[in-house]
């Protein structure tokens, strides 16, 4: 199991993990979710529940990862198989990411 702090703006929203390569969760953190101002991560990832499960990498963080020759390269680099979607999400996704959502390993 594999686990990541995820930030908006610098603020923890939630905790993502990988419980196998077929069971992701995301969970919003108690406070960030609790705080009426603090906006969703994501459209599909919206603060209607807490805690959200999938059989794969949710597309919003999956559509964070390189493609192509950077991904290819990025693997190599981290010591990665190039087809680890989470792998690659915790060593890049750190910082300077689009948007306001980083992820960081725990």
């Amino acid at each position: 199991m594999r686990q990541a702090l995820v930030f908006n703006n610098g603020r923890l929203a939630g905790l993502l993990t990988e419980q196998s390569p077929s069971e992701y969760v995301f969970r919003y953190d108690n406070a960030y979710y609790a705080d009426k101002e603090a906006p969703a991560i994501s459209l599909t990832l919206s603060k209607k529940q807490q805690e959200y499960r999938l059989g794969y990498l949710f597309p919003f963080f999956a559509n964070m990862l390189s493609e192509g020759h950077n991904r290819t390269v990025q693997a190599r680099i981290h010591h990665l198989d190039r087809n680890d979607d989470f792998g690659i999400l915790l060593a890049t996704a750190q910082t300077d990411t689009p948007g306001s959502i980083t992820v960081k390993p725990l």
